[in-house]
């Protein structure tokens, strides 16, 4: 029998810390693009991201990888990871709050578990994380509204566009056990935004023009924090507790992100989200702690034999 990867309290509590920081992103990136562009948002997120990660790796004199197949899979761990999630989700949250971003972003744990199950044996669905799957899939389409289902107005297109985000986390972690495993945190953060700033900086100076630093205190303050907080140092996290937890596990930040997300956006940003969206994340909340299988555990529901 191959050994089902688990979570550890050591893994969780840096899942917990993701889940702070990561939830004040969504606040602080919408506040940037009342100024700047979705794509440069993301230019200045990678970039600077990128700099602080490559500064890290000097000071601790950590060696670069010689392989041209790692730079490759940096390259494209970029593109997964940071490139096409954050342009999708910076865009969708012009359209639609914050709060109801985050919500919608919890289903990475969704595709993340599916990801996860096909390509990794000791990762596959039971029949406890496809009862898991299952309402969180209800929970997704809870929270997007069934009216919102059949329109493709600017707001439900938005709402996809943030699941299509959510799927492109989900391969990225799968990308990133199957090829960057063997690599330091520090290195493969900052080898991913690598790949990110290579690709963003260019798009976002043809199409949104050449990036700037002549901005608002309350825009440089935001682009810092998403930047050099949720980015360069989220991510140090992020692949700490991918080899402690594994892929699928890892996405089970995205449940922890969603409050913090929706307090700040009601608090702050005077945001109001239907009862549609809280009874959607009540439905992913109760799948991501099915999927986990802990709670079950607890209430002696779930009796199958745990890994040695």
């Amino acid at each position: 029998m191959i050994d089902q990867k688990t979570i550890s309290g050591r893994a969780w509590a840096e899942l917990l810390l993701l889940g702070l920081i990561w939830g004040a992103s969504f606040l602080s990136i919408r506040i940037a693009l009342d100024e700047v562009g979705p794509l440069t948002s993301v230019a200045h997120r990678t970039l600077w991201a990128m700099l602080v990660l490559w500064a890290v790796v000097a000071v601790m004199r950590l060696p670069l990888p010689r392989n041209p197949v790692t730079w490759f899979a940096f390259l494209v761990m970029g593109l997964l990871n940071n490139a096409l999630p954050f342009t999708l989700m910076a865009w969708g949250q012009l359209h639609i709050e914050s709060g109801l971003t985050s919500i919608l972003n919890a289903s990475t744990a969704i595709f993340g578990v599916i990801a996860a199950a096909i390509f990794f044996a000791d990762e596959r669905i039971t029949p406890r994380k496809g009862i898991g799957v299952g309402l969180g899939f209800l929970g997704v389409t809870m929270a997007i509204g069934f009216e919102n289902m059949r329109n493709l107005d600017l707001r439900s297109v938005a709402q996809l566009a943030v699941i299509a985000g959510t799927i492109c986390y989900a391969l990225a972690g799968v990308w990133a056990r199957k090829m960057l495993g063997n690599q330091p945190p520090q290195v493969a953060a900052a080898g991913m935004l690598t790949g990110s700033a290579l690709i963003m900086v260019p798009v976002a100076w043809v199409m949104e023009g050449p990036m700037s630093l002549d901005l608002a205190p309350r825009t440089m303050l935001a682009i810092g924090y998403y930047a050099i907080v949720a980015t360069a140092g989220a991510y140090l996290l992020y692949y700490r507790v991918l080899g402690m937890a594994g892929s699928g596990n890892l996405m089970l930040v995205t449940l922890l992100v969603a409050p913090v997300a929706i307090i700040f956006g009601a608090t702050v940003l005077d945001e109001k989200l239907g009862a549609n969206a809280y009874a959607g994340f009540a439905f992913l909340a109760l799948g991501m702690l099915i999927l986990d299988g802990r709670v079950l555990r607890a209430l002696r529901i779930d009796r199958s034999p745990q890994p040695r």
